[in-house]
């Protein structure tokens, strides 16, 4: 074979090998990548509530709802996450958040007095101590559970943080909305956190799910209040609390 017809059946060899190649390559692509992930959507309503906001205005915020897959087999949740739970005008905001184990969140001080954000039962303890105006403290969340948030100088503040241990959750909106987006096809057990229901409720709405290429649009869940009881919480130390002053300084001992 001479030299121009070598070059001639190299040519036609590689035209069609690049070919054959651009063929195959959407069927090689559908083999490695994943189903395609849809929405989980659906509504939340409470019921035999005493809150005003709810039965007078129709909020039905603050309701966390997350899946979790039904053979227990553990879900990569997002690095690096950082989250704000802001206080001002003694208020922690937002009242409730969800977010990822892992994730960071920090906690600053909008408000021109001293606050210390703790939690001492239930999920992760933690305990930022006293810290001035204008400045922040952080905490980071590794393992999951229900955090209850207070402040250890003022008594009415109270916060809720669900440390989930999956991508796909979200917190209602006023209309008790949520949308759970890109969840992989597959059966989970769908939960609910309301911080003003009894654990034999939530337990009672947890249900089996099966997500679907197309997504899936859940019926509405009622979740009902009844049987919730205002319990007043002791400070980090275990004692009532005392009167705070307006210099923001409280005693590590009761007096």
């Amino acid at each position: 074979m001479n030299t121009d017809k070598t070059l001639v059946f190299h040519q036609r060899s590689s035209a069609l090998i690049r070919s054959l190649n651009l063929r195959l390559l959407p069927f090689a692509m559908c083999m490695v990548l994943p189903l395609s992930a849809a929405n989980v959507s659906g509504r939340v309503e409470l019921r035999d509530s005493k809150d005003t906001m709810v039965s007078k205005k129709g909020d039905y915020s603050g309701v966390v709802v997350w899946l979790e897959p039904v053979n227990g087999e553990p879900l990569p949740v997002p690095q690096g996450v950082r989250a704000r739970m802001v206080q001002k005008d003694k208020t922690f905001t937002p009242h409730v958040l969800a977010v990822p184990v892992g994730a960071t969140v920090d906690f600053p001080n909008f408000d021109p007095i001293f606050h210390n954000a703790f939690s001492n039962y239930d999920g992760q303890l933690f305990d930022l101590a006293l810290y001035p105006p204008g400045t922040s403290r952080s905490q980071r969340f590794n393992r999951p559970g229900i955090v209850r948030v207070f402040c250890n100088i003022h008594a009415s503040m109270s916060a809720v943080i669900a440390v989930l241990a999956t991508p796909y959750f979200d917190t209602t909106q006023k209309s008790g909305a949520f949308e759970l987006k890109d969840v992989a096809p597959g059966e989970y057990r769908l939960k609910v956190f309301h911080e003003r229901a009894t654990m034999p409720t939530l337990n009672a709405l947890s249900r089996k799910v099966t997500v679907g290429a197309g997504g899936l649009v859940l019926p509405p869940i009622a979740v009902s209040e009844s049987g919730f009881l205002v319990v007043p919480h002791p400070n980090k130390f275990g004692h009532d609390y005392a009167d705070p002053d307006e210099r923001g300084v409280y005693p590590a001992k009761r007096k």
